[in-house]
């Protein structure tokens, strides 16, 4: 067996040592595994499964003696956070995607130079599935990232009645003039769903119901973007451009996901807008759902949001 074979199946620490330019000092995590629902099959949506982390941390050496001291160094706890922070924030569907999340996280330490991360599935069948990757901190772009505070957002959900305003488009310019980025929301239209016996199927064909009415929405307004996940999100809102929210990936891939039902749509863009940490939201044409995100209701019948 070539050593280029042997190490793509080795431990990440001997990856680690064989590929150092440098003497180095390493922090390792081994066999570190968890319960939690990840994948992009629909037959794994719904049901945990376990994963198994083997993480390496090279750092750079220290400036002084330890002093047995634990706040000079790496601890093990900052790499088994990086994992719960991670998969806490979001439902994810790729290893490949949890695998990067956690070493760019890892690498926001001051000490961690390289990271070499591999994460396994261990009940996919009689193996285990698994990716690894390395990354280092001149590969990954840390400038100001603990200090980027993320926009605060305007939600603004619009019933059916008041998207049959006559004002609409008027109401849409003030809401885009306001100081705050733009994230419009809906319900489904005012047509009976197909009905399903099995609970999830329902809740996707609610979820898709609320999608129809964004696009038919979108349809009518060049300014506006349909928009489904929180990458589309920040770069939507970073950029000006007037969202619609199309709902079923960010509900569905939620850690801690809405208790209302996607036929109570009022009530899923409060959770929603306290998800996003948005800085209002303004309900037209509908009553005041429950929420601790500062609210505004006002009747579809008004022409003046301000």
């Amino acid at each position: 067996m070539t050593d280029d074979i042997r190490l793509a199946f080795a431990h990440p620490s001997e990856r680690a040592e064989a590929s150092s330019q440098t003497p180095c000092d390493r922090i390792s995590l081994r066999d570190y595994v968890v319960e939690v629902e990840i994948g992009a099959f629909q037959q794994e949506r719904g049901t945990l499964q376990r994963v198994r982390f083997n993480i390496v941390v090279e750092v750079s050496p220290l400036s002084g003696p330890i002093d047995d001291d634990v706040d000079r160094i790496l601890s093990y706890d900052k790499v088994t956070e990086a994992i719960g922070v991670e998969l806490e924030a979001e439902r994810i569907n790729l290893l490949e995607t949890l695998a990067a999340r956690v070493a760019e996280r890892i690498l926001l330490e001051p000490q961690a130079e390289r990271v070499f991360v591999r994460i396994e599935k261990l009940d996919r069948g009689p193996f285990s599935l698994g990716v690894e990757i390395v990354r280092s901190r001149d590969g990954v772009n840390l400038a100001g990232q603990d200090h980027v505070e993320a926009p605060h957002p305007r939600v603004v959900y619009l019933s059916n009645e008041a998207l049959s305003a006559q004002h609409l488009t008027a109401w849409i310019g003030q809401l885009a003039a306001m100081d705050a980025p733009l994230i419009i929301s809906v319900g489904p239209a005012d047509v009976a769903a197909p009905q399903a016996s099995n609970a999830l199927a329902q809740r996707r064909i609610d979820l898709l119901a609320i999608e129809q009415n964004a696009w038919t929405l979108a349809a009518r307004d060049h300014r506006l973007m349909v928009v489904g996940t929180r990458t589309e999100l920040d770069w939507a809102m970073k950029n000006d451009q007037i969202c619609i929210w199309a709902p079923s990936k960010i509900v569905l891939d939620a850690v801690d996901g809405p208790s209302a039902s996607p036929r109570d749509a009022v009530a899923l863009v409060a959770w929603f807008a306290q998800d996003i940490a948005a800085k209002e939201l303004l309900v037209i044409g509908a009553p005041a759902p429950k929420t601790a995100v500062a609210i505004r209701v006002i009747p579809a019948a008004s022409v003046d949001l301000g």
